[in-house]
């Protein structure tokens, strides 16, 4: 995940949209812009593109030239607008023009770096009224108002009237809109599994419940069991256990309390497809290559950063001043989130996500993903994963320099860039950042991995893996305190993770399963993570992977001496979310410290099934694959925002991850994410602007908005799918 992002949209707050008559004035309320009505003139309007403002009936109209390729190619606009920081305006204005056509307003900076502190995108038609209401975070006197309106292939014509940015307006107070107080998976609950809803009530007694299918006729019916005050939510909750019924069944529902829940399915179908819709959404992560329309229906674009301009490209990348003297063809990998960066650490956590999916759910391995490489020998996973394994393994320094055999821990802009900014439209330059161990050490585990996964289809490509993963487990071990700093976050996330023990720990598992040599068996054994309980609230992620090596030591068949301690340790770790997950009324096998819900709660939520579903398959206990079944309600609606964070999936999905192509809510005329993205869920530390100003003082689960520009909140990641993907991939295997 691209951790601290900072986009160019640093000014946003909390945004009102309204369509209508404006709010009650306001005693303090101020105008910002100069004749914004247009009476005579439209002085001191501008206007760009070589276009010239005409007065119609009293409105400012430009005929836009065809065939520019940005929104602000043509836009008209006015600066000199004073900007207070901690101040709420209210923007609002009159706009019409050629129907389908889309206008970008903005309010911003006027002179370089030309930030942005707010925008919206509507779709343009007859005359409208349009009415925003935002807070701004930095004080400014070289603000602007301005209608981006290029990036037509053809001429059309735009009119806007009645423009005005008053501040000192009220602030507006966000209310989640979380639908029925009945909160159900909202996908699907599998036939013989466990079936449960939670009911937010005041009522502190049981309560009569009833299931009912299409028709209104009763399924089933019973009394629900008062949990209290759940910690995670401040709401007072009660149990619907309606495991008893074990026919499928479509769109049905429960009611209890005077509300009747959103509809869900019986039956196991749809964990089939979200397996593989999951893991299509890195086809179009992809970097290097044409994403074609006939593979992803609306999502074709331009390969990204191949040396075409306007991309400075990634065929030849220099490093950052001062810490190389050579350059890397790095081109390939994918995109780490919703920026256009490739990071090694959070690229290894996400191939390992896959190829641990392919060595432990069978069925993943006959999947097909309509990808360019389907019909090949290799299956489609191990296709896919093999475009970011190919991205790690050329960042890794060439031999004769300094470090070599150590791996750069990422690539990518120098300097931050707005959205939305389609890969192939990035200008900005692009460098390697130092090397550091955890990525070299990442590289030594994956590549290892690789190197028996690949065997039977390319056993070049293993070999060479194999190869390379030696050498940069001995360059780890030869700089094992080379970390990436905290501060190294411009135009990319920082990823700096200063303990590596866990790394070392991983590599070493994984060179030993393969090669089965003793002197990775001595590293493990050796290791201070060996015999640690490495099964925290966070069982594993990008910075901390003991677990991950565990799980892989219990699963994969190996002989390492005392492997049933390795194999207790997992079903412990199993067992103790198993228990926290029972003690929760949403069903949820995490507990954060204080309740603090950490960045991806999402992605850490799953990754902990993924632990309680090694314990199913190290015991073959059904606690443990119902446990796995229980705690995926969370994801698909039985939580406290009554919301899916899987796009597509439920009635009430997320649709706006935060992302640069994936950016409908700023741009009608991209795509929403791709069915089956996992948004990144609560975050109790709201970095973004967006979420400070709308969800300030909440409480767990409700530190979400499923907003372009919550990217602590809302950003969508390669190891966070990888997350749902393996966990899908399971479920589909035991429903």
């Amino acid at each position: 995940m691209s951790l601290w992002e900072r986009s160019r949209f640093i000014g946003l707050a909390a945004v009102l949209l309204t369509l209508g008559a404006a709010a009650p004035a306001q005693a303090d309320e101020a105008e910002q812009v100069v004749n914004g009505g247009f009476d005579t003139t439209a002085d001191p309007f501008w206007t760009n593109a070589g276009m010239t403002i005409d007065i119609t009936d009293g409105r400012a109209c430009v005929d836009v030239p065809g065939g520019t390729t940005n929104r602000w190619d043509a836009a008209v606009g006015q600066n000199d607008i004073d900007l207070v920081a901690g101040e709420t305006y209210r923007f609002s204005f009159d706009a019409g023009g050629d129907a389908g056509h889309v206008v970008r307003a903005i309010t911003g900076l006027a002179v370089d770096p030309y930030d942005t502190y707010f925008e919206q995108s509507p779709i343009l038609g007859d005359t409208q009224h349009y009415e925003y209401t935002f807070t701004a975070s930095t004080s400014t006197a070289q603000g602007q108002v301005a209608f981006q309106i290029g990036g037509s292939a053809d001429p059309w014509r735009f009119c806007v009237d009645n423009v005005s940015l008053v501040g000192g307006v009220p602030p507006e107070v966000y209310q989640p809109d979380t639908g029925p107080r009945v909160r159900v998976n909202q996908v699907a609950y599998v036939k013989d599994g466990p079936k449960a809803a939670t009911l937010v009530t005041t009522a502190t007694t049981a309560l009569p419940w009833e299931l009912r299918d299409t028709t209104g006729k009763v399924l089933r019916k019973g009394r629900t069991t008062p949990r209290g005050v759940d910690v995670s939510s401040g709401q007072n909750v009660h149990t619907i256990d309606f495991g008893t019924y074990t026919r499928n069944g479509t769109g049905l529902t429960l009611s209890a309390d005077g509300e009747t829940s959103r509809p869900f399915d019986i039956g196991g179908e749809a964990y089939e497809k979200l397996r593989t819709d999951a893991l299509k959404l890195y086809y179009t992560q992809r970097s290097g290559i044409e994403i074609r329309d006939d593979l992803r229906p609306g999502y074709a674009r331009p390969a990204g950063h191949v040396d075409v301009a306007p991309n400075q490209g990634d065929g030849s990348v220099p490093c950052q001043p001062g810490v190389c003297d050579y350059r890397l063809d790095v081109r390939g990998g994918w995109y780490d989130a919703g920026d256009h960066g490739k990071y090694v650490v959070n690229g290894g956590i996400s191939v390992w996500g896959l190829l641990s999916e392919y060595e432990q759910n069978r069925g993943t391995r006959k999947l097909g993903l309509t990808i360019p490489e389907s019909g090949d020998r290799t299956p489609d996973i191990l296709n896919e994963a093999r475009w970011e394994l190919d991205f790690l393994l050329s960042m890794q320094a060439p031999a004769g320099s300094p470090y070599a055999g150590m791996v750069h821990h990422k690539i990518h802009d120098a300097a931050w860039t707005g959205l939305p900014l389609l890969p192939h439209l990035d200008p900005q330059p692009r460098e390697l950042h130092p090397v550091s161990t955890a990525a070299t050490l990442n590289v030594a585990a994956t590549a290892a991995q690789a190197a028996r996964v690949y065997k039977p289809f390319d056993a070049a490509f293993a070999q060479r893996s194999l190869a390379a993963a030696r050498i940069a487990y001995e360059a780890a071990k030869a700089n094992p305190d080379r970390y990436a700093p905290e501060s190294d976050g411009v135009g990319g996330g920082a990823y700096n993770d200063t303990k590596v023990t866990d790394e070392f720990y991983w590599a070493a598992a994984e060179l030993f399963l393969t090669t089965g040599e003793k002197k990775y068996a001595n590293d493990l054994i050796a290791s201070p993570e060996h015999t640690a309980d490495v099964f925290g609230p966070v069982a594993f992620d990008w910075a901390s992977t003991a677990a991950a090596a565990k799980i892989d030591l219990a699963l994969v068949p190996n002989r390492l001496p005392g492997l049933p301690a390795v194999k207790a340790q997992v079903i412990r770790g199993a067992d103790k979310y198993l228990a926290i997950q029972r003690a929760h009324p949403y069903g949820v096998g995490y507990a954060p410290a204080e309740n603090r819900w950490d960045w991806g709660s999402a992605s850490i939520i799953a990754n902990n099934l993924v632990v309680i579903a090694a314990g199913h398959k190290l015991t073959g206990r059904d606690k443990f694959r119902d446990g796995v079944l229980t705690g995926l309600d969370w994801f698909f609606g039985r939580n406290a925002l009554n919301i899916s964070y899987v796009t597509g999936y439920g009635e009430v999905s997320a649709q706006n991850q935060h992302s640069r192509w994936y950016a409908a809510q700023l741009d009608p005329s991209l795509p929403h994410p791709p069915a089956g993205t996992l948004a990144g869920g609560p975050n109790s530390s709201i970095q973004d602007p967006l979420a400070q100003q709308k969800l300030t003082g909440c409480t767990g689960q409700f530190c979400y908005i499923d907003d372009i520009q919550s990217w602590s909140t809302n950003e969508l990641t390669i190891n966070w799918n990888a997350a749902i993907a393996w966990v899908s991939a399971y479920v589909a295997e035991v429903s």
